[in-house]
C-alpha cells in the first residue's frame, strides 16, 4: 500500500488545473490545493498501518479495507470501521475522500454483468480496473452530473455540439470525448476522476451515455475550480476547518480527450447507466459510506455545541439542554441507520453485501433537512460570541492587544485563548465561506430533494404497511359498523 508520500509524489504530473484564470504548476504544493493534498496524504498513511484495522491480505499483497468488495457480514462490518476511521480523521468535512467512489467500484466488481449489456461487453474492463484501484491504492474522484445548461431538458436538445461530455468519434482502440462534466469534487487532488451521468437520459442522448476512467493529467483534460477558501484563510488558528479540509470542486473540460476501451464501462447505453448505479448496489453502497461520514459529521457538531454551552456555562439551562438534546436526537437519527443499514444487509445473487437499503436512502431523504437544523442549533448557542472574537490570530500575539483580549475576551474556567479559539471554530463550522459551501453541499449532496426522497421511497417497502391497512379495513365494514352501534 503506498504512503502519503508516494501520494503526493504521484500529483507532480501534467495536470492542468485552473484557478483565477491561470494553470496551476504543482497541486501539491499550491496553497490553494496543498492543505486537502497533505489531509489526503495522511488518510493514506492511516490506511498503511496495519495498527489502523484497515488493512486486509489481498493476494500475496496488503489492500486498503475501504477498496475491497465486502462478501461476509464480516466483511461489511469491517468496511463501516475503516470508514469510520478515516471520517474520524477528518471528522465528517472531507465529502468526497477516496472511499467514496472506491465503494463504488468495489460494487460494479461484484457485478461484471451489468457492464455487459447493450453491444458491448465491458464486464472485464470493470474488474480489472477495480483491481487497479485495490492494488494501486488509488484516489478517485467522480463527474457524474451534466453542466446546468438546461434543467427542462438533455444534452440532445441543447445548443451547441457536445456541451456535456460526449463521443465526439469512435476509434479502433478507443473513443475521443468532448465537452464537460461537473461536479468533481476534489478532482484537482485526485489520482483520476470516474466520468459518467447519473441524471436519466433519453434514447435520443446515447452519444452522451457513457462511463469511463480518466487520469487526471490526460491530454485535453481541464480542470476548472470554483474559488478556493484555503488560500484567504489568515491562519489555522483563525480556520481550522479550512485549513485543513477544503475540498475543492471542479468543472471538467474535455477537448478531444482519448479514452482506451480498457477504461470504458458503458459506451453509447442509456440502460447501461441505471444498470451500473442501481442494479450493481453501488449506488446503496457508496451512499453507506456518505452515511457513515455524515453520522461522524454530526457527532462533531453535537460535540462543538455541547463545548460551546459548557463555555458559556449555560449547559444547565432547561432551554439549552433541550436544543443539545435535539442535536443529540438528530447525530443519533443518522447513527442509528448506519447501524441499522448494517443490521438489516443481506448477500445478493452475486455475493455482494448489500446495506440495507430502506435505512441508507431512508437518512438521506432527510439529511437536507437534518443538517440545516443542525447548523441552526448551534448558531442559535454561540449566539454572539461567533462575532466578538479577535480578527485574526496576531491580536492574541501582539501584546498590546492581548492584554485587553484577555481581560474582556474568557469565560470561568476558560481562558481567552482557549475561547477565542473555539469559537472561531464555531464560526468555521456554521459562518464561513468553508461553512456555507458544507450547508449547500449536504443539502443537496444526493441530488434534488424530489430525488432523494424518491429513493427513500422505492426502497422503504410499503408492500407490509399496505397490507396491514388493507387488512385492518377488511375487518370491518359498513354492517359491521351499524349493528355495533345499534
Amino acid at each position: 500500500m503506498r504512503t502519503g508520500s508516494d501520494y503526493l509524489a504521484s500529483l507532480k504530473d501534467a495536470r492542468r488545473v485552473f484557478v483565477d484564470g491561470a494553470a496551476v504548476d504543482d497541486v501539491a504544493h499550491h496553497p490553494a490545493f496543498a492543505p486537502i493534498a497533505n489531509t489526503i496524504a495522511g488518510l493514506f498513511d492511516v490506511a498503511a498501518d496495519p495498527a489502523s484495522g484497515m488493512t486486509v491480505a489481498d493476494g500475496g499483497a496488503t489492500a486498503n479495507r475501504v477498496f475491497t468488495t465486502p462478501r461476509s457480514r464480516e466483511d461489511l462490518t469491517a468496511f463501516r470501521q475503516a470508514a469510520t476511521t478515516w471520517a474520524r480523521r477528518t471528522h465528517g468535512w472531507v465529502g468526497r475522500s477516496p472511499d467514496h467512489v472506491g465503494a463504488f467500484f468495489a460494487a460494479f466488481a461484484a457485478h461484471p454483468e451489468a457492464f455487459a449489456g447493450g453491444d458491448h461487453d465491458f464486464a472485464a474492463h470493470i474488474a480489472a480496473y477495480h483491481r487497479r484501484i485495490v492494488q494501486e491504492n488509488l484516489y478517485l474522484s467522480y463527474a457524474i452530473i451534466p453542466p446546468q445548461v438546461s434543467r427542462a431538458s438533455t444534452a440532445h436538445a441543447w445548443e451547441g455540439e457536445l456541451i456535456q461530455v460526449g463521443v465526439a468519434r469512435e476509434r479502433s482502440d478507443g473513443i475521443v470525448v468532448r465537452g464537460a462534466q461537473m461536479l468533481a469534487t476534489g478532482g484537482a487532488v485526485a489520482d483520476e476522476i470516474f466520468v459518467s451521468c447519473i441524471k436519466p437520459l433519453t434514447p435520443e442522448d446515447a452519444d452522451f451515455a457513457l462511463s469511463f476512467a480518466v487520469p487526471v493529467d490526460a491530454e485535453g483534460l481541464k480542470l476548472y475550480c470554483r474559488r478556493p477558501y484555503a488560500p484567504a484563510a489568515s491562519s489555522t488558528y483563525d480556520y481550522p476547518l479550512t485549513t485543513r479540509f477544503d475540498e475543492t470542486d471542479a468543472l471538467l473540460v474535455f477537448d478531444d480527450v482519448f479514452i482506451p476501451w480498457e477504461r470504458v464501462f458503458v459506451y453509447r447505453d442509456v440502460a447501461g447507466l441505471r444498470r451500473q448505479f442501481f442494479d450493481t448496489g453501488a449506488h446503496v453502497l457508496g451512499n453507506w459510506q456518505a452515511q457513515i461520514r455524515f453520522m461522524v459529521k454530526l457527532q462533531f457538531l453535537a460535540g462543538l455545541a455541547r463545548k460551546v454551552a459548557a463555555v458559556n456555562g449555560v449547559d444547565k439551562f432547561p432551554g439549552v439542554v433541550e436544543k443539545l438534546g435535539e442535536l443529540a436526537s438528530l447525530a443519533a437519527l443518522v447513527e442509528s441507520s448506519v447501524l441499522a443499514a448494517e443490521y438489516g444487509a443481506a448477500p445478493d445473487e452475486q455475493g455482494l453485501w448489500r446495506p440495507a437499503a430502506r435505512a441508507v436512502y431512508g437518512a438521506m431523504g432527510l439529511q437536507a433537512e437534518l443538517y440545516p437544523r443542525a447548523l441552526a442549533i448551534v448558531r442559535d448557542l454561540v449566539g454572539g460570541g461567533v462575532l466578538q472574537v479577535p480578527s485574526s490570530v496576531a491580536d492574541m500575539i501582539n501584546p498590546d492587544t492581548r492584554a485587553d483580549i484577555d481581560r474582556y475576551v474568557h469565560s470561568p474556567g476558560a481562558p481567552a485563548g482557549e475561547r477565542v479559539k473555539l469559537f472561531k471554530l464555531a464560526w468555521d463550522a456554521v459562518g464561513s465561506e468553508f461553512a456555507g459551501r458544507h450547508h449547500q453541499y449536504e443539502m443537496f449532496y444526493a441530488g434534488a430533494p424530489f430525488v432523494v426522497k424518491g429513493y427513500a421511497f422505492r426502497n422503504y417497502g410499503f408492500e407490509g404497511p399496505l397490507a396491514d391497512i388493507d387488512a385492518f379495513l377488511a375487518s370491518y365494514d359498513v354492517e359491521t359498523t351499524g349493528s355495533e352501534q345499534r
